[in-house]
């Protein structure tokens, strides 16, 4: 890989935890790399790392207080973000990322967030419970939602002796991300110009008024694609059913209830450049809908139910002539037995480009989880991806899709 650091500007936000040691190894891999690194120490940071130590190892002055006279006569939490090209925040305690997730601003390291116009890299870092939260979680799907890259946490012991997911990656894996960034990002944004379709949540098919068939599809896995291929310049256009989590901001929206619904919403979309099945669509829908509730009858038997093919819409897409179809169709496979076995028969079935497996098994905690395990299918065959979040699986999502793109234009 090409230095892409050299001249770049850093604002590496280092947050309060027993991880804050490793942003002196960060600042040092990038300058190192010949990039140059502005660090913001949080009032918490500096119990664990000096201003003075960590501003001789950048070359610059650690800053931390908003109302610096000297500075502030400038705006100056403004013109860090405009100066810098990327934003990193290692380590980021759950504290932080609640205050980034809802927007909060009371520190030069929060105002500066929210005074962002660039790209964010977040390597998170706390205690195994904290990190599991369902409060953290949930901050952790707002942020990526709006766009921020994920790196970790890794599993492992704590400080505290507990063990589990929470410790702060490596400096070296952060590192490797700003690397990543600038090279597949940094220039210019690599899907800029591209419009990208993406289907995402669970699609309801209705039994009468009040009754319906679903799945238990959160939507988290389409919406962390969408922000990823978002952050990257693509223009979005992402058709939603039902969903846990809300659409990414910045993206076109679509909101269906069926799978005939979001079959005519994805024609309707067309043509695009690429498109991306990630949805839990339901295979089956009643022959007939009830048009008032379905009551109980008085010999307590069951009704039964007629069912009757949905349209097939990843095949449809995939099925399309030279000039309608999207250059690259991407489908996903949700498997609870044989995973590889049946993705590849899905995959050779369906006619798409890639193919994207996951095991969704209630071992797994994929659905409604946040993280997963791919199978990825293409012309070549087939690898898995390991284990990682799904904002995670997003970036890499992109980045595969940046790099196609770039070879056959």
């Amino acid at each position: 890989m090409p230095n892409m650091l050299a001249g770049r500007k850093i604002l590496l936000i280092i947050t309060g935890g027993i991880a804050a040691f490793k942003a002196i190894d960060i600042i040092r891999l990038i300058k190192k790399a010949g990039g140059e690194v502005q660090p913001i120490l949080t009032a918490s940071a500096q119990e664990f790392v000096t201003p003075l130590t960590a501003g001789t190892i950048a070359g610059n002055e650690a800053l931390s207080e908003l109302f610096d006279l000297t500075r502030e006569s400038d705006i100056g939490h403004i013109e860090l973000v405009r100066d810098a090209d990327l934003i990193v925040v290692a380590p980021c305690t759950a504290n932080f990322m609640a205050k980034m997730a809802n927007g909060l601003a009371d520190d030069l390291a929060s105002t500066a967030i929210l005074a962002r116009d660039k790209h964010v890299i977040v390597a998170p870092a706390m205690n195994v419970k904290m990190w599991s939260a369902g409060p953290t979680q949930r901050n952790l799907n707002l942020i990526v939602e709006d766009g921020m890259q994920i790196v970790g946490p890794d599993e492992g012991e704590m400080a505290c002796g507990e063990f589990g997911p929470g410790r702060m990656a490596e400096p070296e894996t952060v590192f490797a991300a700003i690397e990543d960034y600038f090279y597949t990002f940094g220039e210019n944004l690599p899907l800029k110009g591209k419009r990208i379709l993406i289907t995402s949540g669970a699609t309801r098919e209705p039994l009468d008024p009040v009754r319906y068939l679903t799945n238990a599809s959160s939507g988290k896995q389409g919406t962390a694609i969408a922000a990823a291929l978002r952050a990257a310049g693509a223009e979005i256009e992402f058709v939603t059913g039902a969903a846990e989590v809300p659409p990414p901001n910045g993206v076109n929206v679509t909101q269906i209830t069926t799978a005939q619904d979001m079959y005519d919403a994805v024609h309707e979309a067309l043509p695009c450049d690429v498109a991306i099945f990630c949805a839990a669509v339901s295979d089956w829908r009643p022959k007939e809908v009830g048009s008032k509730k379905i009551k109980k009858t008085g010999d307590g038997e069951a009704p039964s139910l007629e069912m009757v093919l949905n349209p097939d819409i990843l095949k449809s897409v995939a099925a399309l002539e030279p000039g309608e179809r999207p250059a690259l169709v991407i489908g996903f496979a949700a498997e609870t037995d044989n995973v590889t076995e049946h993705a590849r028969a899905k995959y050779e079935r369906k006619g798409c480009d890639w193919l994207l497996a996951n095991d969704v098994s209630a071992k797994t905690g994929t659905f409604g989880g946040d993280s997963n395990a791919i199978v990825f299918f293409d012309d070549q065959g087939h690898h898995e991806w390991p284990q990682m979040s799904k904002a995670e699986v997003g970036q890499k999502l992109a980045n595969r899709i940046a790099s196609f793109l770039k070879q056959s234009d």
